[in-house]
């Protein structure tokens, strides 16, 4: 057993650089910088016997990527690497875990999640992007979380629900790769309430795109204010036409059958989400192309019919469903469907933390692609997930040449993992059934009789 108990600094960061491959020369190598990991490392209670920032965030990651997502198996998988370590073990106690990642700055999470989505994005291969553009997705979705005060309070239940009867409910919208799957960037907000729509959060993340990227996104998404941010920022689009949109392709600068641009007015009513000094910024008129492929509408600021062909487009957007299955693979695979955190404050957190999970599984799957001459998107994240839990704990105690040897086959198996390559099916969203047959809450838990 070792003298000290304390882990010193250069093992806490090669541990955490170990967790997830980013220590050894493979592809996608340094997705979360150095001055990164020293700001985390200094931003807690560094003097801590066991749960020092850097071991805290890695016991986070662990718990996130665990199959129950229990403070417990973050606790135990810290216990196992001290003692693969040959230093004294830790109580299983969650007590000072809890407190350790309350210490955690989401700052520095936030910052973590989107650079090494950001870097992974830009790294991909550049037999990963479509004609040169790194292709981007926007979507939304919903978490829901504990019922206390706190999270009701931050992110009320539907106002359609009775007091007790609802879980409260967050909104997230994220920007992830087309490519490699990383989540680039993301914001969430209450589910209802002025200003926490899905294009009002997006307009947070227009930043986040460049004129390298290409972005897709569904008939929610369009709209005037949006195709001028994006053209702003001079990111070229794909996007679905609204249905209540009346398209009349006899009209505007005629590019091919049902192929045209068309100019469009400012509307005089000013999107209820952008302030007044923004809106009175936007353009008085935009000129964007609009589409019709089998039937469906789409309208595209890539405007060279030559080189971009209707048929091309619609195909490439066929492609935007996938963050629909990115989103599900999150909430399901890596349970952040069903926060755990009984503070707003730590919902946060626990958010960032499941989206850099989800990032440096990416990265891996990423790495096995590369290094196997393969697409990240055909290999199979869950398989991915279940090699990174089997080996988690040892890969934290393993260094040098020995962990080498157990990185690269793993990344090999991951390669062989493929899954199969299909457009959007054609189905209903139904169920066959309840999980549960059991009825339906209408009345607060402690009105119901006890035995």
């Amino acid at each position: 057993m070792k003298n000290s108990s304390r882990l010193s600094l250069r093992l806490q960061i090669r541990s955490f650089k170990n967790t997830f491959f980013q220590c050894h020369d493979l592809p996608f190598k340094g997705l979360l910088a150095d001055s990164l990991i020293d700001a985390i490392h200094k931003s807690g209670d560094i003097r801590s016997t066991v749960f020092t920032p850097l071991i805290t965030l890695r016991a986070f990651l662990f718990q996130v990527l665990s199959s129950t997502g229990a403070c417990k198996e973050a606790v135990a998988h810290i216990l196992i690497e001290r003692i693969g370590l040959d230093y004294s073990a830790n109580s299983m106690n969650t007590g000072p875990y809890c407190k350790a990642r309350l210490r955690l700055k989401l700052l520095h999470l936030e910052e973590a999640v989107k650079s090494s989505g950001q870097r992974l994005h830009e790294q991909a291969s550049k037999k990963w992007l479509w004609n040169g553009y790194r292709v981007m997705l926007v979507d939304g979705t919903t978490l829901l979380m504990p019922d206390t005060n706190d999270n009701q309070k931050a992110y009320p239940q539907q106002s359609a629900q009775k007091p007790g009867l609802g879980f409260p409910i967050v909104r997230l919208v994220g920007l992830l790769s087309l490519a490699t799957g990383s989540c680039v960037d993301y914001a969430i907000g209450p589910y209802q309430g002025k200003g926490t729509g899905e294009t009002s959060l997006f307009s947070l993340l227009v930043q986040s795109l460049n004129k390298h990227d290409l972005l897709l996104a569904d008939r929610y998404y369009t709209s005037y204010a949006n195709f001028a941010l994006l053209m702003r920022q001079g990111t070229p689009l794909v996007f679905r036409q609204r249905s209540t949109v009346k398209s009349d392709f006899r009209r505007g600068k005629r590019l091919g059958t049902k192929d045209h641009i068309i100019h469009l007015k400012k509307p005089k009513k000013k999107t209820v989400w952008m302030s007044d000094e923004a809106w009175a910024d936007l353009p008085d008129e935009l000129s964007i192309r609009e589409f019709s492929v089998k039937g469906t509408v789409y309208v595209s600021t890539l405007v060279d019919a030559t080189m971009y062909s209707r048929q091309s487009l619609a195909e490439l957007y066929l492609q935007r469903w996938k963050i629909e299955v990115d989103f599900r693979t999150i909430k399901t695979q890596l349970g952040m469907e069903m926060l755990r955190c009984q503070s707003a404050e730590m919902v946060k957190k626990e958010i960032a933390v499941h989206l850099l999970t989800y990032n440096l599984i990416r990265a891996n799957i990423a790495r096995a692609a590369c290094l196997n001459d393969k697409e990240p998107r055909h290999l199979s994240f869950m398989s991915a997930v279940q090699l990174m839990r089997n080996t988690a704990s040892l890969c934290l105690t393993l260094t040098g040449i020995t962990l080498g040897k157990l990185v690269h086959p793993l990344l090999i198996a991951m390669a062989q993992t493929e899954v199969g390559q299909r457009n959007r099916p054609n189905q209903p969203r139904v169920i066959k059934r309840r999980p549960k047959g059991y009825p339906l809450m209408t009345k607060p838990r402690s009105e119901y009789a006890t035995n």
